[in-house]
């Protein structure tokens, strides 16, 4: 798999003497670096262009979940945003505001805040990925930002890192003293989906090569099927990905295997229309839900939870599978139990750090006997 190379580097002032942007200008020789006080607002994207900000925010965010539906308790490191990958469905497409790649220069910053927060909460365990605003390893060979992430993480006793990606952007990877506290993590569909919807994607079979090479480096792996869409023959198409999936790596390496229904911002309905005519996934039947997002029918999600969890528990019925923003009813009908019966949601996956990657435990269990 291979992406263009930006050959223009616009580089905010502030972060012009960044590690960062020396990993840039190493790794990206033929682009040209333009110095500026502030980045100007774009309107329209341009694919050869690569900013450099000097972050002003928090880096540290908490997963933007709802009240409504239970949620990961996950952190998201906020490095960068925007995603060339252009998958169809992607929601970045109606949530930002900025229409190219974008990374923060200032990673002593980020490094700081991260320090102090880890710090002042040593008896709980964080569970950190950067996957959130754009795809953690897609610039990874021009910033080479794994190699100072992965051994930060390796030192810290309380965190785990996810790498969230659809490429096979690992090379960076590979060597590293991760101490078995990063998690390497894809999200994967159906060949039929990542055809259709994912098109300049790593394909199916290029994303469990990738999976399996890490695995051979020590790292411990996650899996996301989100969303899944619903189509003719889904069942068997899903089917293949998860034989696949099995079939290329040892499940015991697996952390986790998040599943989610397609969902979307009403507005992302029109944007999808736009600029991928071709794709169908807007015309399905959906229903506004409590969190205001347009969602299948309750029983076209609970059919896909409850096909996908058999498959997963005839793998390895240890492994901790979960869904992605849903409720009480969903949970009940696809896996026979709800996150509150296990210590909620955050305790499932908190307990699944702790069985696979032997980190933990932290802070008192709500129900410690469901670990």
């Amino acid at each position: 798999m291979k992406i263009p190379a930006p050959k223009r580097v616009i580089v905010e002032s502030a972060t012009a003497e960044s590690a960062m942007v020396a990993s840039l200008r190493k790794n990206l020789p033929e682009a040209s670096f333009e110095i500026v006080d502030r980045i100007s607002d774009m309107t329209s994207r341009d694919p050869e262009i690569l900013e450099v900000a000097d972050f002003r925010g928090k880096f540290l965010k908490s997963c933007p979940g709802t009240r409504h539906y239970h949620c990961c308790g996950y952190r998201i490191l906020h490095f960068g945003a925007q995603c060339s990958l252009d998958c169809s469905y992607c929601i970045l497409q109606a949530y930002l505001n900025q229409p190219n790649l974008r990374l923060f220069g200032n990673l002593d910053d980020l490094f700081r805040e991260l320090s102090e927060v880890l710090a002042q909460e040593k008896r709980s365990l964080h569970r950190i990925g950067t996957g959130e605003f754009t795809d953690s390893l897609l610039l990874d060979p021009f910033t080479e930002l794994s190699r100072l992430l992965v051994p930060y993480f390796a030192r810290t006793p309380n965190a785990v890192l996810e790498l969230k990606t659809k490429t096979t952007f690992v090379e960076n990877l590979r060597g590293l003293d991760h101490a078995g506290h990063t998690i390497v993590a894809w999200s994967l569909n159906s060949q039929e989906v990542r055809k259709r919807e994912e098109p300049f994607a790593a394909t199916i079979a290029q994303r469990l090569k990738a999976a399996r090479s890490c695995s051979g480096e020590g790292y411990f792996l996650a899996f996301h099927f989100d969303p899944i869409i619903d189509y003719p023959g889904w069942q068997s198409g899903y089917a293949r990905t998860l034989d696949r999936l099995f079939s290329a790596v040892d499940p015991a390496r697996i952390v986790w295997i998040s599943l989610g229904a397609l969902r979307f911002m009403p507005a992302l309905k029109s944007i999808i229309r736009t600029r991928h005519p071709s794709s169908r996934i807007a015309y399905g039947e959906f229903i506004r839900g409590l969190d205001g997002k347009m969602r299948y029918f309750r029983d076209i999600r609970a059919e896909f939870y409850s096909f996908m969890v058999d498959r997963i528990r005839q793998a390895d019925p240890g492994l901790c599978a979960y869904l992605c923003m849903e409720d009480d009813d969903i949970w009940k009908e696809s896996f026979g139990f709800s996150p509150e019966e296990r210590g909620g949601l955050s305790q499932m996956l908190d307990c699944a750090v702790e069985k696979r990657m032997n980190i933990g435990p932290f802070e008192p269990r709500i129900n410690p006997t469901e670990c």
